[in-house]
Protein backbone atom coordinates (compact mmCIF):
# COMPACT_ATOMS: atom_id res chain seq x y z
CA UNK A 1 0.00 0.00 0.00
CA UNK A 2 0.93 3.65 -0.11
CA UNK A 3 1.41 5.32 3.27
CA UNK A 4 -1.79 7.26 2.73
CA UNK A 5 -3.74 4.07 2.05
CA UNK A 6 -2.26 2.17 5.00
CA UNK A 7 -2.95 4.91 7.54
CA UNK A 8 -6.47 5.43 6.19
CA UNK A 9 -7.18 1.70 6.42
CA UNK A 10 -5.75 0.92 9.84
CA UNK A 11 -5.44 4.09 11.96
CA UNK A 12 -8.77 5.49 13.13
CA UNK A 13 -9.85 8.14 15.62
CA UNK A 14 -9.65 6.65 19.11
CA UNK A 15 -7.22 3.89 18.08
CA UNK A 16 -4.37 2.62 20.21
CA UNK A 17 -1.31 2.94 17.98
CA UNK A 18 2.13 1.52 18.74
CA UNK A 19 5.06 3.25 17.02
CA UNK A 20 8.23 1.30 17.75
CA UNK A 21 11.88 1.58 16.81
CA UNK A 22 14.63 2.15 19.35
CA UNK A 23 16.79 5.17 18.37
CA UNK A 24 17.09 3.46 14.98
CA UNK A 25 14.31 3.06 12.41
CA UNK A 26 11.83 5.42 14.07
CA UNK A 27 8.59 5.44 12.01
CA UNK A 28 8.58 9.21 11.55
CA UNK A 29 6.98 9.29 8.09
CA UNK A 30 4.06 7.24 9.40
CA UNK A 31 3.58 9.73 12.23
CA UNK A 32 3.54 12.58 9.72
CA UNK A 33 0.88 10.87 7.63
CA UNK A 34 -1.26 10.36 10.74
CA UNK A 35 -0.97 14.12 11.30
CA UNK A 36 -1.88 14.90 7.67
CA UNK A 37 -5.00 12.76 7.94
CA UNK A 38 -6.08 14.58 11.08
CA UNK A 39 -6.50 11.59 13.36
CA UNK A 40 -7.74 12.44 16.85
CA UNK A 41 -7.96 10.94 20.35
CA UNK A 42 -5.19 8.41 19.76
CA UNK A 43 -3.50 6.44 22.50
CA UNK A 44 0.15 6.28 21.41
CA UNK A 45 2.30 3.49 22.78
CA UNK A 46 6.01 4.13 22.27
CA UNK A 47 8.80 3.06 24.59
CA UNK A 48 10.96 6.06 23.73
CA UNK A 49 8.55 8.94 23.16
CA UNK A 50 10.61 11.39 21.13
CA UNK A 51 10.31 13.96 18.34
CA UNK A 52 7.59 12.19 16.35
CA UNK A 53 5.41 11.97 19.47
CA UNK A 54 6.04 15.66 20.20
CA UNK A 55 4.90 16.49 16.67
CA UNK A 56 1.77 14.33 16.91
CA UNK A 57 0.91 15.98 20.23
CA UNK A 58 1.30 19.45 18.73
CA UNK A 59 -0.97 18.43 15.86
CA UNK A 60 -3.72 17.41 18.29
CA UNK A 61 -3.62 13.70 17.43
CA UNK A 62 -2.85 12.24 20.86
CA UNK A 63 -4.91 12.22 24.05
CA UNK A 64 -3.02 9.47 25.91
CA UNK A 65 0.65 8.47 25.93
CA UNK A 66 2.04 5.16 27.20
CA UNK A 67 5.82 5.27 27.44
CA UNK A 68 8.95 4.50 29.43
CA UNK A 69 11.08 7.43 28.30
CA UNK A 70 10.30 10.94 27.09
CA UNK A 71 12.95 13.18 25.64
CA UNK A 72 14.78 14.44 22.59
CA UNK A 73 17.23 11.56 22.36
CA UNK A 74 20.24 13.09 24.15
CA UNK A 75 19.80 16.45 22.37
CA UNK A 76 17.38 18.28 24.66
CA UNK A 77 13.74 18.40 25.61
CA UNK A 78 10.31 17.99 24.02
CA UNK A 79 8.55 21.33 24.35
CA UNK A 80 5.01 20.29 23.46
CA UNK A 81 5.06 17.22 25.68
CA UNK A 82 6.40 19.21 28.63
CA UNK A 83 3.72 21.87 28.23
CA UNK A 84 1.01 19.22 28.16
CA UNK A 85 2.26 17.29 31.21
CA UNK A 86 3.58 20.14 33.37
CA UNK A 87 0.95 22.81 32.70
CA UNK A 88 -1.90 21.08 30.82
CA UNK A 89 -1.18 23.57 28.03
CA UNK A 90 -3.13 23.72 25.76
CA UNK A 91 -4.88 20.74 27.39
CA UNK A 92 -3.89 17.88 29.71
CA UNK A 93 -2.27 14.70 28.49
CA UNK A 94 -3.01 11.34 30.09
CA UNK A 95 0.45 9.86 30.65
CA UNK A 96 1.01 6.24 31.70
CA UNK A 97 4.63 5.66 32.69
CA UNK A 98 6.62 2.43 32.88
CA UNK A 99 10.27 1.47 32.96
CA UNK A 100 11.85 0.27 29.71
CA UNK A 101 11.75 -3.33 30.92
CA UNK A 102 8.20 -2.84 32.11
CA UNK A 103 7.20 -1.88 28.56
CA UNK A 104 9.12 -4.83 27.15
CA UNK A 105 7.16 -7.09 29.49
CA UNK A 106 3.87 -5.50 28.42
CA UNK A 107 4.68 -6.27 24.79
CA UNK A 108 5.74 -9.81 25.71
CA UNK A 109 2.46 -10.36 27.52
CA UNK A 110 0.51 -8.82 24.66
CA UNK A 111 2.25 -10.83 21.97
CA UNK A 112 1.72 -14.08 23.90
CA UNK A 113 -1.85 -13.16 24.92
CA UNK A 114 -0.97 -13.52 28.60
CA UNK A 115 -3.00 -11.78 31.33
CA UNK A 116 0.10 -10.17 32.86
CA UNK A 117 3.88 -10.47 32.97
CA UNK A 118 5.96 -10.67 36.18
CA UNK A 119 9.12 -8.70 36.86
CA UNK A 120 11.23 -7.92 39.90
CA UNK A 121 12.62 -4.55 38.88
CA UNK A 122 9.86 -2.39 40.42
CA UNK A 123 10.84 -3.40 43.95
CA UNK A 124 11.95 -0.21 45.69
CA UNK A 125 10.79 2.00 42.82
CA UNK A 126 8.33 4.88 43.22
CA UNK A 127 6.72 4.18 39.83
CA UNK A 128 3.88 2.15 41.42
CA UNK A 129 2.87 5.30 43.29
CA UNK A 130 2.11 7.07 39.99
CA UNK A 131 0.87 4.11 37.95
CA UNK A 132 -1.89 1.99 39.43
CA UNK A 133 -1.48 -0.58 36.64
CA UNK A 134 1.68 -1.82 38.36
CA UNK A 135 0.29 -4.48 40.68
CA UNK A 136 1.98 -6.52 43.36
CA UNK A 137 0.99 -10.12 43.94
CA UNK A 138 2.18 -13.16 45.83
CA UNK A 139 4.09 -15.54 43.58
CA UNK A 140 2.59 -19.06 43.48
CA UNK A 141 6.14 -20.38 43.85
CA UNK A 142 8.68 -19.95 46.66
CA UNK A 143 11.05 -17.02 46.41
CA UNK A 144 14.87 -17.20 46.50
CA UNK A 145 14.81 -17.68 50.28
CA UNK A 146 12.20 -20.44 50.08
CA UNK A 147 9.40 -18.30 51.49
CA UNK A 148 6.50 -16.40 49.85
CA UNK A 149 7.62 -13.73 47.39
CA UNK A 150 5.86 -10.50 46.54
CA UNK A 151 6.37 -9.68 42.87
CA UNK A 152 5.15 -6.95 40.54
CA UNK A 153 3.23 -7.66 37.36
CA UNK A 154 2.36 -5.47 34.37
CA UNK A 155 -0.69 -5.80 32.10
CA UNK A 156 -0.44 -6.76 28.43
CA UNK A 157 -0.60 -4.13 25.72
CA UNK A 158 -2.55 -5.02 22.59
CA UNK A 159 -2.57 -2.08 20.17
CA UNK A 160 -5.17 -1.76 17.46
CA UNK A 161 -2.27 -1.24 15.08
CA UNK A 162 1.51 -1.35 15.35
CA UNK A 163 3.67 0.59 12.89
CA UNK A 164 7.38 -0.13 12.53
CA UNK A 165 10.08 1.00 10.10
CA UNK A 166 12.60 -1.48 8.70
CA UNK A 167 15.31 -1.73 6.08
CA UNK A 168 13.63 -4.10 3.68
CA UNK A 169 10.84 -6.60 3.08
CA UNK A 170 9.57 -8.75 0.27
CA UNK A 171 6.17 -8.05 -1.25
CA UNK A 172 4.46 -10.47 1.14
CA UNK A 173 5.79 -8.68 4.21
CA UNK A 174 8.70 -10.82 5.36
CA UNK A 175 10.60 -7.99 7.06
CA UNK A 176 14.34 -7.81 7.68
CA UNK A 177 16.11 -5.57 10.21
CA UNK A 178 19.77 -5.30 11.17
CA UNK A 179 21.71 -2.96 13.42
CA UNK A 180 19.89 -1.71 16.49
CA UNK A 181 16.75 -3.68 17.16
CA UNK A 182 14.22 -3.09 19.87
CA UNK A 183 10.87 -4.68 20.58
CA UNK A 184 9.48 -4.42 17.03
CA UNK A 185 8.62 -8.09 16.53
CA UNK A 186 6.75 -8.36 19.84
CA UNK A 187 4.96 -5.07 19.18
CA UNK A 188 3.75 -6.43 15.85
CA UNK A 189 2.56 -9.71 17.36
CA UNK A 190 0.78 -7.89 20.18
CA UNK A 191 -1.31 -5.81 17.78
CA UNK A 192 -4.52 -6.53 15.93
CA UNK A 193 -3.06 -5.06 12.71
CA UNK A 194 0.50 -4.23 11.61
CA UNK A 195 1.96 -1.80 9.10
CA UNK A 196 5.60 -2.27 8.11
CA UNK A 197 7.31 0.71 6.47
CA UNK A 198 10.51 -0.13 4.60
CA UNK A 199 13.33 1.55 2.73
CA UNK A 200 12.94 -0.89 -0.14
CA UNK A 201 11.14 -3.98 -1.42
CA UNK A 202 13.43 -6.84 -2.38
CA UNK A 203 12.89 -10.14 -4.14
CA UNK A 204 12.06 -13.35 -2.34
CA UNK A 205 15.52 -14.69 -3.10
CA UNK A 206 17.16 -11.84 -1.13
CA UNK A 207 15.13 -12.62 1.99
CA UNK A 208 15.67 -16.36 1.62
CA UNK A 209 19.42 -15.87 1.26
CA UNK A 210 19.65 -14.51 4.81
CA UNK A 211 16.61 -15.73 6.75
CA UNK A 212 18.00 -14.91 10.20
CA UNK A 213 17.53 -11.21 9.48
CA UNK A 214 13.77 -11.71 9.12
CA UNK A 215 12.48 -10.33 12.43
CA UNK A 216 8.85 -10.07 11.35
CA UNK A 217 7.33 -12.78 9.12
CA UNK A 218 4.70 -12.12 6.51
CA UNK A 219 1.81 -13.76 8.36
CA UNK A 220 1.99 -11.03 11.03
CA UNK A 221 1.90 -8.13 8.54
CA UNK A 222 -1.20 -6.44 7.09
CA UNK A 223 0.43 -3.73 4.96
CA UNK A 224 3.87 -3.06 3.51
CA UNK A 225 4.69 0.55 2.66
CA UNK A 226 7.77 1.54 0.67
CA UNK A 227 9.01 4.88 2.03
CA UNK A 228 12.70 5.67 1.47
CA UNK A 229 14.23 7.87 4.17
CA UNK A 230 11.03 7.46 6.18
CA UNK A 231 12.85 7.25 9.51
CA UNK A 232 14.42 10.72 9.31
CA UNK A 233 15.67 12.34 11.54
CA UNK A 234 16.57 8.95 13.02
CA UNK A 235 18.67 6.60 10.92
CA UNK A 236 18.40 3.38 8.96
CA UNK A 237 21.57 1.31 9.31
CA UNK A 238 23.22 1.00 5.92
CA UNK A 239 20.96 3.58 4.25
CA UNK A 240 21.49 6.99 5.92
CA UNK A 241 22.89 8.47 9.10
CA UNK A 242 21.20 10.13 12.06
CA UNK A 243 20.46 13.83 11.55
CA UNK A 244 21.98 15.09 14.78
CA UNK A 245 21.55 18.70 13.67
CA UNK A 246 17.79 18.31 13.53
CA UNK A 247 17.66 16.72 16.98
CA UNK A 248 19.56 19.69 18.39
CA UNK A 249 17.34 22.15 16.52
CA UNK A 250 14.13 20.51 17.69
CA UNK A 251 14.58 21.61 21.30
CA UNK A 252 14.50 25.24 20.13
CA UNK A 253 11.65 24.66 17.67
CA UNK A 254 9.41 22.85 20.13
CA UNK A 255 10.12 25.29 22.97
CA UNK A 256 8.12 27.95 21.08
CA UNK A 257 4.54 26.82 20.27
CA UNK A 258 4.21 29.23 17.36
CA UNK A 259 7.50 28.14 15.84
CA UNK A 260 6.51 24.50 16.28
CA UNK A 261 3.20 25.00 14.50
CA UNK A 262 4.95 26.91 11.72
CA UNK A 263 7.29 23.92 11.31
CA UNK A 264 4.33 21.55 11.06
CA UNK A 265 2.63 23.83 8.55
CA UNK A 266 5.70 23.87 6.32
CA UNK A 267 7.11 20.36 6.66
CA UNK A 268 4.08 18.15 7.32
CA UNK A 269 0.85 19.86 6.24
CA UNK A 270 2.77 21.66 3.50
CA UNK A 271 4.05 18.43 1.94
CA UNK A 272 1.72 16.02 0.16
CA UNK A 273 3.60 12.96 1.36
CA UNK A 274 7.00 11.84 2.56
CA UNK A 275 8.44 11.89 -0.95
CA UNK A 276 7.66 15.62 -1.06
CA UNK A 277 9.27 16.03 2.38
CA UNK A 278 12.41 14.29 1.11
CA UNK A 279 12.50 16.37 -2.09
CA UNK A 280 12.06 19.58 -0.10
CA UNK A 281 15.23 18.80 1.89
CA UNK A 282 17.27 18.63 -1.32
CA UNK A 283 19.91 16.22 -2.53
CA UNK A 284 22.77 18.18 -0.96
CA UNK A 285 21.14 17.69 2.44
CA UNK A 286 20.78 13.94 1.93
CA UNK A 287 24.34 13.68 0.65
CA UNK A 288 25.39 14.94 4.07
CA UNK A 289 23.67 11.95 5.69
CA UNK A 290 25.02 9.39 3.24
CA UNK A 291 26.84 6.36 4.63
CA UNK A 292 29.65 4.27 3.21
CA UNK A 293 29.78 0.52 2.95
CA UNK A 294 30.42 -1.67 5.98
CA UNK A 295 29.57 -5.07 4.60
CA UNK A 296 28.99 -8.08 6.81
CA UNK A 297 30.76 -11.29 5.93
CA UNK A 298 28.66 -13.82 4.01
CA UNK A 299 27.65 -16.99 5.79
CA UNK A 300 27.17 -20.46 4.41
CA UNK A 301 23.76 -21.81 5.38
CA UNK A 302 24.51 -25.03 3.57
CA UNK A 303 22.15 -26.99 1.37
CA UNK A 304 21.24 -30.59 0.91
CA UNK A 305 23.39 -32.29 -1.75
Amino acid sequence: MSMREAVAAFVHDGSTVSLEGFTHLVPTAAGHEIIRQGRRDLTVVRMTADIVVDQMLAAGCVSRLVSSFVGNSSAGSLGELRRRIERADPEPLAFEEYSHYGMVCRYLAGSQRLPFYPLRSYGGSDLPSVNSALRRMTSPYPGPDGGPEQIYVVPPVNPDVTIIHAQRADRRGNTQIWGLTGIQAEAVYAADKAIVVVEEIVGDEVVRSDPNRTLVPSHAVDAVVVCPRGAHPSFAQGYYDRDNGFYRAWSHISKDPERLRAWLAEWVYGTADHAAYVAKQGEEFWAGLAVGEALSEPVNYGRRL
